[in-house]
């Protein structure tokens, strides 16, 4: 293989990380968040509501951090805290997902709609090697967050 052509896709990929960083730290910012705390935020859309101690394994934020993400998202009125029925010492977080949806679709409506049309535009063969490469990427870096 082409070690100058791995290198310009490996650069590439790097590249790809570090600006999407800088654009969800933007739509952070335009809702009144952190980029950390939108990322964060997407965590519980994901995986719907769980206790803070589920966020902080989920995060590998300490409780503590947690426990200020979850004091500034319910400032935002994005989450609320609920005590659980089956126990009331328990307090499950459970995002408010109309309200979520409300603020940051808007943010990300051009986006959406752009990566969609790029998407779009590859072969069904070209798409099979991006969807491999960004499951067989997303493994790697699972395994890479594990290690350490």
């Amino acid at each position: 293989m082409d070690t100058e052509f791995v290198t310009r896709i490996r650069k590439l990929s790097q590249l790809y990380a570090y600006t999407s960083i800088q654009m969800h730290e933007a739509i952070g910012r335009k809702a009144g968040l952190s980029g950390t705390d939108h990322k964060y935020l997407g965590f519980l859309m994901q995986k719907g509501q769980m206790t803070a101690g589920e966020l902080s394994n989920l995060t590998g934020l300490t409780t503590g951090a947690v426990t200020g993400l979850i004091d500034r998202l319910e400032k935002k009125k994005l989450v609320k805290r609920q005590f659980a029925e089956d126990d009331r010492r328990k307090v499950i977080i459970v995002p408010d997902t109309k309200k979520i949806m409300t603020t940051f679709e808007p943010l990300y409506k051009e986006f959406r709609g752009q990566s969609e049309n790029l998407i779009a535009s590859f072969s069904n063969k070209e798409l099979k090697v991006l969807e491999r490469y960004f499951s067989e990427a997303i493994d790697i870096m699972n395994e890479t967050t594990n290690k350490l």
